[in-house]
């Protein structure tokens, strides 16, 4: 997702007809054996399918930012690493309190506790990006995903939608404020140690972004009778500069495609997953790249996320740098305004990394 253009993906809304879609947690009560048709994958499409071998021992980079932080030149060397042969890497001393994402994640899952009628108070609207339900459904015969997700704009301020804050549970949006200011915290450290691997100045990405532009997504995976057959998130990359993911530890859900197999993500307690996204791989031309990952559901326990995605604001025109582009490595992708690539993104469905298709050349 690029939650980089939540709020003008109503513009599409009004003509998109995307049939029945029933909400996952309320299926997951009645269906003990059996899941709806619209759910079940394709078989090459399954977390089985042909291609699809998963590696359960292979492990991401884990970074330590105080490190970092600190100028260790052995940490920024295994971030350089990270960011040029995984895409995706997990850090740890990272700077968000811990007490800060427990309270999110507690106040996230007491959300998605809440009786349905409370939770459509909210509602998402057909080919939103905002609000309780489905997102990047554009058909009504389009496979859905095993999955329920709250998604809000953050900032700036005139991206959110105040009705679609939730006021329950009490707390809710106070606890969002403050662990949004520390999740941007964290991405403005963490670009600036990226420029650092490219031989950038550290302030060279937050220069360029502008007013930058964070949005969240809190997804609920419940078990699901048949998890063989369906995706909890169908695989993608996202369309932000770095996305911020705070996984719980139920079981290891998120899977990132590496050279053809899908690598499982063992979660660490209180680390953070980091995943780079299509932004820096334009502005990289191509040495940095976004990379697909997908969730699968379990069939006895639920899984939450709340992920943030952080992009550049939407008048910014991006393009590969001039240091990236050279005789040997020709521009990949045009010049764009972002929150035209944005609009673009959001009126797509997930489908690997077709999206990125908008700036190639």
């Amino acid at each position: 997702m690029d939650s980089a253009a939540v709020c003008r993906s109503e513009q599409v809304s009004e003509v998109i007809k995307i049939g029945q879609v029933d909400d996952v947690q309320e299926l997951q009560r009645v269906c003990f054996s059996t899941v709806p048709e619209r759910y079940i994958r394709d078989g090459d499409d399954r977390p089985g399918g042909v291609g699809g071998d998963v590696r359960a021992q292979e492990r991401i980079p884990v970074i330590d930012v105080g490190e970092l932080q600190r100028g260790g030149e052995e940490e920024l060397n295994k971030l350089r690493l990270a960011c040029e042969e995984w895409g995706f890497f997990q850090v740890v001393n990272h700077g968000v309190e811990e007490e800060v994402m427990d309270e999110m994640e507690k106040l996230a899952r007491e959300f998605f506790m809440l009786p349905l009628e409370e939770k459509e108070k909210y509602p998402m609207a057909p080919g939103g990006i905002q609000g309780y339900g489905h997102a990047f459904v554009f058909s009504e015969d389009q496979k859905l995903d095993w999955c329920n997700m709250l998604a809000l704009g953050v900032e700036p301020a005139f991206i959110r939608q105040p009705k679609l804050w939730p006021t329950t549970p009490a707390n809710f949006s106070q606890t969002l404020e403050k662990y949004s200011i520390k999740i941007r915290e964290l991405c403005l450290r963490l670009l600036a140690h990226i420029a650092e691997t490219l031989d950038l100045a550290p302030e060279r990405f937050n220069g360029m972004f502008g007013e930058a532009v964070q949005a969240v997504r809190m997804n609920f995976y419940p078990p699901c009778p048949r998890p063989e057959m369906v995706l909890g998130l169908s695989a993608h990359s996202d369309g932000s500069a770095v996305t911020v993911l705070q996984q719980d530890t139920a079981f290891a859900g998120l899977q990132v495609l590496r050279d053809g197999a899908w690598v499982t993500v063992q979660p660490i307690r209180h680390a953070l997953v980091i995943n780079v996204g299509d932004t820096l791989e334009v502005l990289t031309n191509g040495r940095y790249k976004s990379v697909e990952h997908r969730a699968v559901a379990n069939g006895e326990l639920d899984r939450l996320s709340v992920v943030t995605f952080y992009a550049p604001a939407y008048d910014v025109e991006l393009g590969p740098l001039p240091e990236f582009v050279t005789d040997e490595e020709p521009c990949r992708y045009r010049r764009y305004n972002h929150g035209e690539y944005s609009r673009h993104y959001v009126t797509s469905r997930l489908q690997g990394k077709k999206t990125l298709e908008f700036a190639k050349i």
